[in-house]
Formats: structure tokens, sequence, C-alpha cells
């Protein structure tokens, strides 16, 4: 399997959340799965951080690397996707996770209800989704 954790799957994943499915758990452990979350993420970390609206760790891409989660960049597909994405979504983040799971052909961790209005497949990330 293919993942790409949502912005709050990363998190949740990081400080060992009880909000982490264990389903999604096992998956996240699984040697055969690829793990990856976007740079996006780690942009909205901080920008939240700055703003006083969210507590984080300190290293974020230490923990992300630490915790087995590659990085997954930007490239000029994923743009381009999400530009052109229908306003389903708000929030130019998940939009562009959105993209990158359908550009890379990515299952999304995410407990957003929203994402799944797009064209991609979603793993709940908590067990009451």
């Amino acid at each position: 399997m293919r993942l790409l954790l949502d912005t709050h799957a990363l998190l949740w994943w990081l400080d060992d959340s009880p909000r982490l499915s264990s389903a999604v758990r096992e998956r996240l452990i699984d040697p055969e799965t690829l793990v990856a979350t976007s740079v996006v993420s780690l942009w909205e970390i901080e920008i939240k951080r700055a703003l006083g609206k969210l507590g984080a760790p300190a290293d974020v891409i230490g923990g992300t690397r630490d915790g087995g989660v590659e990085l997954l960049g930007v490239s000029a597909d994923h743009a381009v996707g999400a530009g052109r994405l229908p306003l389903l979504h708000r929030d130019p983040f998940d939009r562009m996770i959105v993209a990158q799971a359908q550009h890379e052909g990515l299952t999304v961790v995410t407990s957003d209800r929203r994402i799944t209005e797009y064209q991609v497949p979603v793993l709940p990330a908590e067990a009451e989704y």
C-alpha cells in the first residue's frame, strides 16, 4: 500500500496519539507500506505554530524522518493538478495533498470527510470516522 498522511494524521503518528486508528497504525508499521507526507504539511504546521494555533514537535522534519515517513516535494504537475481541482475543499493545503495523491497513486490517510468528495482513495485516520 502507498499512503500519504494528511497533516493531522502525520501529527498523530509523530505524537503516538490514540486518535489514530489501530488499522492505520498497522499499515504504517508494515514494511511493505510506503508512507509519505507532503512538504506542504510541514509548511502548514509551521504556519499554524507561528499563529499560536498548534503545538507540534520542535523538529518536525527530524521526527518525520525518524518516524519512517518520506517527504514528498511539490512538482509542477502537483501544482497544476491542485489548481485545477474543483473548490470542494477551501483549504489549499488539502487540495495540494489531494492533487499529489492523485498524481502519485497514493491513498490519503485523513479524518477530513471533505477529501472524500474528490476522486482519491482515502483511508480513515480515526476509528470513529
